[in-house]
């Protein structure tokens, strides 16, 4: 995982195609905010559906294969009931004929099924990373962490301190890495940020107690994240464990219900 591209995956396969993923997400989250409605849920819904639009001619074979098994099923057991007790060479080969022979009736490969689900697989891992790793895809909500990560570089102890943050402990190999220890700007930027994209709501108040001076920077930065991550009254950024650990000091039963549908949708 390269640190200087933020969170972007670089697994074999996986971080090409989300790479691609990640543009047509950075696409629609654009045409969002050119509406003025620039919104996370509303945009992981729209590239959901775009994704599974695209996946559609897979979906539709792997269902056709289905159907055509259930059909082939009866007739390929047969085979393997008639040779049951045949373990010799030339048994082995006659059922594998007749096997093949099935397949070709209908229409199909015996690795048809297998193949689909080759492809689909990478494409949903991606989508997930691209999903779960946002502003290293999408420009607008990169850009709204500034000025405030810079201003908090900054500060003195700012490191020591965002450290201390639940998920920090996430990207260990970031603070530890040499780009960062030298003080490569970029570097330090995108881990800063990659440690703020996944802070709660408490950690985000703790910036403005702990640094007065970024108090205006704080409300600005949680301005614009609060209005792309609100999603049906719920902040998107707040995980569900944190939802639930809130919901039960406040003795809200609606946010607990939420803490559930949150990862459901």
């Amino acid at each position: 995982m390269s640190g200087m591209l933020l969170t972007k995956d670089t697994t074999f396969i996986i971080g090409p195609v989300a790479e691609i993923l990640g543009l047509i997400m950075n696409a629609i989250f654009n045409f969002l905010n050119l509406i003025g409605i620039p919104n996370v849920g509303l945009a992981i819904i729209l590239f959901t559906i775009v994704i599974y639009l695209l996946l559609m001619p897979l979906t539709i074979k792997q269902q056709k294969f289905s159907k055509l098994s259930a059909k082939m099923n009866p007739e390929i057991q047969a085979i393997q009931a008639k040779y049951k007790n045949k373990k010799d060479n030339n048994s082995m080969v006659a059922m594998n004929e007749e096997t093949k022979e099935v397949y070709a009736k209908y229409g199909v490969s015996p690795t048809g099924s297998c193949l689909q689900l080759m492809i689909q697989m990478p494409i949903l891992f991606a989508l997930y990373r691209v999903i779960y790793n946002m502003p290293a895809y999408v420009t607008t909500m990169k850009n709204a962490f500034f000025p405030l990560v810079d201003n908090l570089i900054a500060q003195s102890g700012s490191v020591d301190f965002i450290k201390t943050f639940q998920n920090a402990n996430m990207f260990t190999k970031h603070f530890e890495n040499e780009l960062f220890v030298s003080g490569n700007t970029e570097y330090i930027q995108n881990t800063f940020i990659d440690v703020l994209n996944k802070a709660s709501t408490t950690e985000w108040s703790s910036i403005g107690d702990k640094f007065s001076v970024l108090s205006s920077d704080v409300t600005n930065t949680l301005s614009k994240l609060n209005e792309y991550n609100n999603f049906l009254g719920m902040n998107m950024a707040d995980s569900p464990s944190f939802m639930m650990k809130e919901a039960f000091s406040n003795g809200s039963f609606l946010m607990v219900v939420a803490a559930f549908i949150v990862p459901l949708l």
